[in-house]
């Protein structure tokens, strides 16, 4: 499982208390000080530490302050799981997603995981490869180790999971994909629309003769998504598809057997910025010129897709935005048991010089 995010406060070894106002002074250099240890120093009962640590509010100034200095005259700070045994709240949730390595998930969770911070909560990833079957397996983990609800990406989910999360009633919030009638709550963006505004733009320049390169169907919703949007193409364009693995090799791969065809297209659709960075760098390679001699188009709008050369024409997803806005659905749901209604966020056009028009 993948941890880039602080869930859990760490526990600081204990080498030896010193005295603080002259009344602490326990030799802990052979063991770490525990709750009993701080409420001994602080002359107050294990109780009362408790509070302080969890109900601040009900706890006098003066204890406080007892109790907090007893704290950083033992190095001792609180962890989640020792706050969770007093309160009965771990307040971390998990998000599980198919990879790190695609910037559009890392850019998700960092917008994510600010949000819950300004409720209170923190953030466990768990990555799956894709696999339904991992995701539930990762869920099961993270329920363990006292999840208090889920952020899951697409709606491909194991009928073990949906079962899971049924009878735990555990909050979960479903992102990168938007479907209103779905089981779970959506917060997201249409897919299809996004690649139908992608082909409408390369159909407005004039392209007709189009191939379309996009990532493996069977265990992704949002890409069998984005070709379902391609469905009501204009009756006058040829699209030729080529599936290819999820990453820049797999553009440059597909570029070349684009290539390799008799009939070149005038534009390439990528249904990823991923895909299309690797089909850019082959056709570069190849001494194909872009767009002067083949357009090319993404879906996503990472934050190096502009920095490429040329920039790159993709379409935007507002995934930061999705990421504040499931934190804030999430925690509302955590906090006080309200179910978020399902959330739209729109794809646009962000036109760069990738793509331009032909006769």
């Amino acid at each position: 499982m993948y941890k880039p995010f602080r869930y859990l406060c760490d526990i600081h070894p204990i080498r030896a208390a010193k005295k603080h106002a002259g009344t602490m002074s326990q030799d802990h250099s052979k063991k770490r000080a525990n709750l009993r240890d701080v409420a001994k120093a602080a002359g107050v009962s294990v109780a009362t530490v408790s509070r302080v640590m969890n109900a601040p509010k009900t706890v006098s100034q003066q204890t406080r302050e007892k109790v907090e200095a007893a704290m950083t005259a033992l190095r001792w700070r609180p962890s989640a799981a020792a706050r969770a045994i007093n309160s009965g709240r771990s307040r971390f949730v998990g998000a599980l997603v198919p990879t790190l390595d695609n910037a559009i998930f890392a850019r998700f969770l960092s917008h994510l995981e600010s949000g819950l911070n300004l409720h209170g909560l923190s953030l466990v990833v768990a990555t799956t490869g894709g696999d339904p079957k991992v995701e539930t397996e990762k869920a099961h983990t993270l329920l363990d180790i006292g999840a208090e609800g889920f952020v899951l990406s697409g709606i491909s989910q194991d009928p073990a999971l949906l079962d899971l999360i049924d009878h735990m009633q555990i909050a979960t919030i479903v992102t990168s994909f938007f479907d209103p009638n779905y089981v779970l709550p959506t917060i997201g963006y249409d897919n299809a629309e996004a690649s139908r505004i992608a082909l409408a733009h390369l159909e407005g320049q004039g392209h007709r003769d189009i191939a379309v390169i996009h990532g493996p169907k069977s265990l992704n919703d949002r890409t069998r998504a984005r070709l379902q949007g391609l469905g009501d193409h204009h009756p006058d364009s040829a699209l030729t598809f080529y599936e290819t693995p999820l990453s820049t090799r797999g553009g440059c791969d597909a570029a070349d057997m684009v290539l390799q065809q008799a009939r070149r297209p005038t534009a390439i659709l990528c249904l990823s910025d991923v895909l299309a960075a690797g089909a850019m760098s082959e056709l570069q390679r190849q001494g194909i010129g872009v767009p002067d001699d083949i357009s090319v188009m993404g879906i996503d709008d990472l934050p190096s897709s502009e920095t490429l050369y040329p920039a790159l024409t993709t379409v935007h997803l507002p995934v930061a935005s999705m990421g504040t806005a499931a934190a804030d659905a999430l925690a509302l749901w955590v906090e006080k048991g309200e179910k978020p209604a399902p959330r739209r966020f729109g794809p646009e056009l962000a036109l760069r010089a990738s793509t331009r028009r032909v006769s």
